[in-house]
């Protein structure tokens, strides 16, 4: 099967023909995972995504498989107990994308603290308890102040009193999308990137009978008839049910805008993610990550009004970030020179639901005996004995109380909505990407009762917590020694151990595919071998479009590898022009538009503005 520039013709085809069972808007990881779902039931299925899939939010988290730990700041067991149970599925489903790394949690001795060393063992333990890692080598446990300084002794000395140590899974976002993408369309769903709703049809009783839709790279304007027509778009989500209607859309989305930075690791060098108070009293927490020889940071947590295309990283965003991170590390003293890449990315939270915030929390803290009770009676929910509404009444008289404030941005739930219009349209908004899903499968059941009740089409839903993503084709208990033998059969016709290891643990099963290639393709000018097998199986298998489809989402050089990210681009560019048979002028316009994103990411302007002797200046617009 391929999934290309050419394929992506033939489906818009198939899409303008035929009267699809469902049409996705939005190619992020919600509408990916509805696409994958419904594609494997049977469903005939096509999916729209006006940019690149991934490119608006879902390539830009934290990057990590959270287990919600941060959910108990408030004690909030049932997100925390979904969330953990969740994201072995998705480990179950994705074994080549998620992975698991232990935390690092410092304690300091700080005002609103959101946890002392009994707290977080509280928290911890309770943690271990939802996601059944009790008794495991993944199972939590506390260090001294000491320890913790001998793991990383840049961590600031003063007011610490210890840590905690718990499982949390990294995670590469924008590759999970596009294993969703390329399963879907394996099992005959119409995808294609760069394809904009622009409206809806209706039928003679006023329903959305489709969508009206344009082809971005040849203007080309066409509709696209659909039984069922869901709005996955994220940040977006409000503009698509405000289409083609002259009712005042109530929002539901309050979009907050989150921001990471890039150092080399020999600046800022952590053997294993951390994640901490900010220290400055405004009830958040950052995360610093080690990934490839680099250690990024963040996050910010900001409302935004601006450009969801291009939210932009901000100086108060920079000055944020650095002033919390020397804090924490000060004798790293990073300044905005250091910083090598970043990115900045909207969360489609809801607005106006109470609930589990995304960073910040209270500080209160429960006794022994408050604990004890709660962990009694988590027990029993988690044996079906109590129902939810036994184990809200415990939480809800812990001896402080846990609340959030709801003008705090931190403080909007990360819980998702699905509804259906009056004129038809489901609109499935809101989630983290450790959900996504769960929440696919929820929305499957609505359209598998429409389709049954309006159109008499019955489908029987495919067990998605057993059925694999694109490359997925691995035991999830036996990952890494699979992934290794994969590499194994590239070493063998020449590759490198470390190449061969990359592309194994970036494909999964799917590596096969290069490997198999390894004596008919030629390396590239500018790329090695290895760069070359990628680069050509994002072209056939992967629809990429853009040298930064390839640079950005499909790989992490952007990133990650920004040392030779200057050489690969080069080769990259003159690759896809040949392949694609671009015009001088053409290739000079997507050569351009790459050196823009480099620069943004980069942080070039600015750096350009300049800094005095360094300092770093707090704008207090970050609160």
């Amino acid at each position: 099967m391929s999934f290309s520039a050419a394929k992506r013709k033939q489906y818009i085809e198939k899409m303008k023909e035929e009267i699809l069972d469902l049409l996705i808007i939005g190619g992020g990881i919600t509408g990916a995972g509805v696409a994958l779902q419904a594609s494997a039931s049977g469903m005939k299925t096509g999916l729209i995504e006006m940019q690149d899939f991934a490119e608006g939010t879902s390539s830009r988290s934290t990057k990590l498989v959270h287990g919600g730990i941060r959910y108990l700041k408030n004690f909030d067991v049932e997100v925390v107990a979904d969330t953990v149970q969740e994201r072995a599925v998705v480990q179950a489903i994705a074994p080549h994308i998620p992975k698991p790394d232990l935390m690092l949690l410092p304690i300091y001795d700080e005002p609103k603290a959101t946890f002392n060393m009994f707290s977080v063992k509280v928290a911890m333990d309770l943690y271990d308890r939802l996601a059944g890692i009790l008794g495991t080598k993944y199972e939590n446990y506390t260090l001294t102040k000491e320890e913790v300084l001998e793991r990383e002794p840049q961590l600031k000395k003063e007011g610490l009193l210890g840590g905690g140590v718990y499982l949390d899974f990294r995670n590469n976002d924008a590759r999970l999308v596009i294993e969703n993408i390329k399963r879907a369309a394996q099992d005959g769903g119409y995808l294609a990137s760069r394809v904009k709703a622009v409206g809806f049809s209706f039928d003679s009783n006023g329903k959305i009978s489709g969508v009206k839709a344009e082809d971005l790279l040849t203007g080309d304007q066409f509709e696209i008839k659909a039984k069922v027509v869901i709005n996955a778009s994220g940040p977006w989500a409000d503009k698509v049910r405000g289409l083609d209607t002259e009712t005042e859309i109530i929002p539901q989305l309050r979009p907050t805008k989150g921001v990471h930075l890039v150092v080399d690791s020999s600046r800022l060098h952590v053997p294993q993610p951390t994640y901490f108070d900010t220290g400055k009293n405004d009830g958040r927490m950052v995360f610093v990550v080690p990934r490839e020889q680099k250690t990024y940071f963040g996050t910010t947590d900001t409302d935004y009004t601006g450009d969801y295309e291009h939210p932009e990283v901000t100086q108060a965003d920079v000055d944020y970030l650095l002033e919390v991170v020397n804090s924490r590390y000060p004798e790293v003293n990073l300044t905005i020179t250091d910083i090598e890449a970043s990115w900045a990315g909207l969360r489609p939270l809801i607005s106006g639901n109470g609930g589990s915030d995304y960073n910040g929390g209270n500080n209160g803290k429960i006794s022994d005996e408050s604990f004890n009770q709660l962990i009694s009676t988590v027990e029993k929910f988690q044996k079906k004995e109590i129902g939810r509404l036994e184990v809200e009444s415990v939480l809800k008289h812990l001896e402080d109380s846990l609340s959030e404030s709801e003008n705090n941005p931190s403080a909007v739930s990360r819980g998702s909505l699905l509804e259906r219009s009056e004129e038809g349209l489901l609109t499935l908004s809101g989630g983290k990407i450790t959900d996504y899903r769960k929440m696919a499968e929820g929305a499957m059941r609505e359209i598998q009762h429409i389709l049954k009740e309006e159109y008499g089409s019955v489908f029987k839903l495919v067990d998605s917590k057993n059925y694999p993503v694109s490359g997925g084709e691995i035991s999830s208990a036996n990952v890494e020694e699979e992934l290794k033998q994969l590499a194994a059969k590239g070493t063998a016709k020449g590759l490198s151990e470390e190449e061969a290891s990359y592309l194994a643990h970036l494909y999964g099963s799917n590596v096969v595919w290069l490997f198999d290639r390894i004596d008919e393709i030629e390396p590239a000018e500018y790329l090695t071998l290895a760069e070359t097998l990628g680069l050509y199986y994002a072209l056939e298998e992967e629809m990429t479009l853009t040298p930064e489809d390839y640079l950005v989402r499909r790989t992490n050089h952007l990133l990650f590898m920004r040392d030779s990210l200057d050489q690969v681009k080069e080769g990259v560019v003159t690759a896809m022009a040949g392949y694609y048979h671009w015009t001088g002028a053409e290739t000079k316009e997507y050569q351009e538009k790459l050196n823009k994103t480099i620069a943004k990411s980069d942080l070039a302007e600015l750096k350009g503005r300049g800094h005095q002797n360094g300092h770093i200046q707090h704008d207090t617009n970050i609160q």
